[in-house]
């Protein structure tokens, strides 16, 4: 057991292990600070491979010489017909929730005709670039992606003299929208494009991460903020949540009425929050194991030694879950019962199937981003938002681009998500390194490969009881890949699907308009099934999936009692960790 009473841990643990380099590479890293951590090397074989194996396709070559045709066709006939607003004559439709080409002056020449144009050869290249016979799957998929992100840059709406809305703006404002949006761009380019900070709307501690409490321990990774208890009784067992540490932690405690830590209190649960530090390059050299057990581990030895709690409720957000689930393997490996349960938020534990995310992590980009990490010692939040955004960057990029510089709509009020988005955080070279390679690259936690301690952890060793979240629309963790916690340990998993993103929605407060989710129990006896299987057999249930959560978790608690006393307090919550720039 560690001191729970420790406020510093001396030094870093594996401080003697170096980054992941095989050798100085000077002239790598710089190139790789100025492609900003891309593999040109990535790229271009990708390519190649494509272009290859599209040349000796004559069939499919052929397919899309009557696709062009056909397209070229149906837009003439549109074009000739005068650009008709009514959407059973237009060639093509915009796919579900493309909103670039929603306003009415879009639907009148001869901005139609540029949209429709837009549209098709969006779909003529979506063809060119998908199933060709003999290609790479990873190839064809990242293929389709970067056409995807060329053409998403070349829409006309993106541009003033193609953008109607842009244009009508202009001559009501008599340019006022282009200076203001000229101002704008300025302001992203000498602040490095991280965009608005949350202290401009959002003040920690009074608008978000507002749930009274305090830090009750600290060390050089983590600050462990106790909540104080809404109700006079709670369950004996606290619950620890590890959220990731790719932002900052106040995502599940957001507004008070979005806050899922103010939630559990409120339902006679002890709650306990990691809030992890912003490394800086003096951390370069702290790996998984160090967030393990400087973090997870050390939360749990403080928890259960100063509440007495023998077991704890364990949950993992996202990058939070798959640590959990090393520690939970690792707990259960070494005979440690001190976890009572395993909530996993949009949190993978195989990485087969990892999503669009996938599309971004080769040999060569890992090789080329440990070059960019060596030079800085961490990967900057903004390089690494930069990829999640491109998932889905007509909505995150363009439109912006469309709001701020051509519409100047800027001046939006920075909602609670907003700022939190805004809040990143850097993640060091070492960890980030070993991450992308045991999980992404060779999948060792699966595999049963991935060691702790000098041996390696089963998943399969995990018999306490799961709950997965999974979300529709996640780009970051897809549902079907969250599903796959199913197949790897000997546990009973109660699994949720909601509808909404890899945030929206696990911010699902009772209450939140237009949610719903399903809701299944697959025993471990029970016979496996397949994620399409899953959703004819899940419950639908309108609403939010807290209370479910809330009442799986006092099924698996023991009767209500008096609330554990709080920890000597180091400082007031938020702490001041999360203040850390």
């Amino acid at each position: 057991m560690k001191d729970p009473n420790a406020t510093e841990v001396a030094g870093h643990a594996s401080q003697s292990a170096s980054v992941t380099r095989k050798a100085d590479r000077p002239l790598r890293r710089h190139l790789a600070s100025i492609t900003g951590g891309s593999s040109p090397a990535s790229t271009l074989t990708m390519i190649n491979d494509w272009a290859l194996h599209l040349a000796s396709a004559p069939d499919l070559q052929i397919t899309l010489a009557q696709t062009s045709y056909a397209h070229w066709v149906a837009w003439l006939g549109f074009v000739a017909r005068g650009c008709p607003e009514s959407p059973d004559q237009h060639p093509i439709a915009a796919q579900k929730g493309d909103r670039r080409f929603q306003n009415a002056a879009w639907t009148k020449p001869p901005y139609a005709a540029m949209a429709q144009g837009f549209l098709l050869l969006e779909d003529f290249f979506d063809k060119a670039t998908s199933e060709v016979p003999g290609l790479d799957p990873a190839h064809d998929r990242a293929m389709t992606f970067l056409m995807r992100q060329m053409l998403d840059a070349m829409a006309p709406s993106n541009f003033l003299a193609t953008n109607p809305e842009a244009l009508v703006r202009t001559v009501e404002t008599h340019g006022a929208n282009l200076q203001k949006g000229i101002a704008a761009f300025l302001n992203d380019y000498q602040a490095g494009w991280k965009g608005a900070t949350p202290a401009r709307t959002q003040q920690l501690g009074l608008d978000v991460a507002c749930t009274l409490g305090k830090v009750v321990f600290r060390n050089h990774l983590i600050e462990l903020i106790q909540y104080a208890p809404k109700t006079g009784k709670v369950h004996p067992e606290p619950i620890l949540i590890a959220p990731a540490w790719i932002m900052k932690y106040y995502i599940l405690d957001l507004s008070p009425d979005n806050s899922l830590v103010r939630y559990l209190t409120s339902q006679g649960f002890t709650v306990f929050m990691i809030s992890w530090r912003n490394p800086d390059p003096e951390d370069a050299t702290l790996g998984m194991d160090d967030y393990l057990t400087q973090g997870l581990l050390a939360a749990v030895d403080y928890i259960t030694t100063v509440t007495g709690a023998e077991q704890i409720h364990s949950a993992g957000y996202c990058l939070g879950g798959t640590l959990l689930s090393i520690a939970a393997a690792a707990l259960a490996r070494d005979g440690d019962e001190r976890l009572a349960s395993m909530t996993l938020f949009a949190a993978q534990t195989d990485f087969t199937e990892p999503g669009e995310l996938s599309l971004f992590i080769n040999e060569s980009q890992v090789s080329f981003l440990e070059d960019l990490m060596d030079a800085q010692g961490y990967l900057e939040a903004n390089q690494m938002m930069g990829a999640f955004q491109m998932l889905r960057s007509n909505d995150l990029i363009w439109s912006r681009v469309v709001r701020s510089y051509l519409l100047s709509e800027n001046d939006t009020p920075m909602n609670d998500l907003m700022a939190w988005n805004a809040d990143g955080t850097r993640m060091p070279a070492r960890m980030h390194s070993e991450y992308l390679r045991h999980m992404f690259l060779n999948n060792d936690l699966a595999a049963g490969r991935y060691q702790v301690g000098g041996h390696a952890v089963s998943l399969r060793d995990i018999r306490i009881p799961v709950f997965g979240v999974g979300t529709e629309t996640d780009h970051i963790a897809p549902w079907k890949s969250v599903f796959k916690v199913h197949s790897l340990g000997h546990a009973d998993v109660t699994f949720v699907l909601t509808n909404g993103g890899h945030n929206a929605g696990v911010l699902s407060e009772p209450g939140h308009k237009h949610r719903h989710f399903r809701v299944h129990t697959t025993r471990d006896q029970d016979n496996a099934l397949s994620p399409e299987d899953w959703l004819e057999t899940a419950a639908l249930e309108e609403g939010s999936w807290w209370p479910s959560w809330a009442a799986w978790l006092s099924r698996h608690s023991g009767p209500k009692g008096a609330p554990p006393k709080m920890g000597r307090k180091l400082a007031d919550a938020p702490g001041t960790y999360v203040m850390m720039e």
